[in-house]
């Protein structure tokens, strides 16, 4: 008789500097990444350039992070979604919920130890990016492959590949947008236009096939599709960086050509994030609020982010007990 399986669930995420001195250290690592970084021969420039890279934007996005408290919410934040999901996994199995970041503390490496010294023979990988892109969760996988291969871990694996069109995280954004309207005067709710943003990517990824875009697209229709909001709504991409081009249209240019047009009220939808950070929390929330103002734009808001929206820890539990019912079935 086999023995009992010891299995782990670890939640993948960015990360994020957890103070301004962290900054710089944060996007030398981001640069650093092959997933990011990706030229011919750039191994052999990747580390200079990441630390070049890293020096010149540091200043600035410690101005972001300033206007935020100082620190990334992330981690935090994680941190209690991974609670929220090993308490909803009880009834299921006896899992323990593990948190590793791409970019910041705990990075990979901790995880991975922490889970050998533990015994753990079995990990579902969860990525907390519904959508798949090779710049995040291709990333975030393939460094635990690299890490897990370094160390001589080598459990049973399984990987949630993406959860775009998920209908209980669907649900959890419909929840979240009907929040969002209730806070508009009623009067004034058949003015608004639903801003679907997402994190950009760059179109060289796209034109590789990169799936990124498609899927998306596909949570924005099933969210419309759901909510049956009969609002206009439009889908854009943020946070741009470099001079390669990215998904269209922007953020900004997509306020820009509503004000033109005459529109008074926003409520932007952060798709694909599914925790407040810099992105939404400065970007949207502060940035992107502030030039929607000085274009006339009458009302901005933003949705709340999921967090530990009980829809969306549903989701989660329900595709990590599909994966570890997998293991089962394949090792019983």
């Amino acid at each position: 008789m086999n023995p009992p399986r010891r299995s782990a669930v670890v939640l993948l995420q960015l990360g994020g500097p957890d103070s301004l001195s962290a900054v710089e250290p944060f996007l030398y690592n981001l640069f650093c990444d092959p997933d990011i970084i990706d030229l011919p021969l750039a191994f052999l420039f990747r580390k200079p350039l990441a630390r070049l890279i890293s020096s010149r934007r540091a200043p600035y996005v410690q101005e972001y992070y300033r206007h935020i408290g100082g620190r990334s919410p992330i981690l935090r934040l994680t941190q209690r979604q991974a609670a929220a999901l090993e308490q909803r996994l009880k009834a299921e199995a006896q899992v323990r919920v593990k948190v590793a970041m791409r970019y910041w503390h705990p990075l990979t490496e901790q995880t991975v130890k922490e889970l050998h010294d533990e015994g753990v023979d079995s990990v579902v990988l969860l990525p907390l990016y519904p959508q798949y892109s090779r710049s995040t969760t291709g990333s975030s996988v393939n460094e635990w492959r690299r890490v897990a291969a370094r160390t001589g871990y080598a459990p049973d694996i399984r990987v949630v590949e993406e959860y775009c069109e998920h209908p209980l995280y669907v649900r959890a954004l419909v929840e979240h947008i009907r929040i969002g309207l209730l806070r508009v005067p009623e009067a004034d709710r058949s003015k608004v236009h639903l801003v679907f943003s997402a994190h950009g990517t760059p179109m060289k990824l796209v034109r590789q096939g990169d799936p990124y875009q498609s899927q998306i697209e596909r949570t924005r229709d099933a969210v419309v599709r759901a909510g049956n909001f009969g609002l206009p709504h439009h889908l854009c991409y943020q946070s741009k960086v470099g001079p390669q081009k990215w998904l269209e249209p922007s953020l900004t240019g997509t306020i820009h050509a509503l004000a033109t047009d005459g529109v008074t009220h926003v409520l932007v939808v952060p798709l694909a994030f599914v925790s407040n950070h810099v992105e939404t929390l400065w970007e949207i929330n502060m940035e992107v609020r502030r030039e929607a103002k000085s274009l006339g734009i009458k009302y901005f808001d933003m949705t709340p982010a999921l967090h530990t929206n009980a829809s969306f820890i549903g989701a989660l539990a329900e595709l990590v007990t599909h994966h570890l019912h997998r293991q089962t079935t394949n090792n019983g």
